[in-house]
């Protein structure tokens, strides 16, 4: 897309481990016990991934940001 046209911004948002109700559907309850853990200890809220959005989105028109990756610190 950022190829086809010079007034399209297009930014690659790559986010970590984020604490998403997605994991609530994880049908056996070891696993998804295992997975809220897991959670609890090394996840970022989606709300840090909304953030980072809000920041690439703000930027001044000749400004592109062309790639975002969120990640918990603790995520190597």
């Amino acid at each position: 897309m950022r190829q086809e046209s010079r007034d399209l911004r297009v930014t690659v948002i790559s986010p970590g481990f984020t604490r998403t109700e997605l994991f609530d559907s994880i049908g056996v309850p070891e696993t998804r016990a295992a997975v809220r853990a897991m959670l609890e200890e090394s996840s970022i809220p989606a709300s840090a991934v909304a953030e980072a959005i809000g920041f690439a989105v703000s930027q001044p028109e000749n400004v592109d940001v062309n790639e975002l990756i969120v990640r918990p610190t603790a995520q190597g």
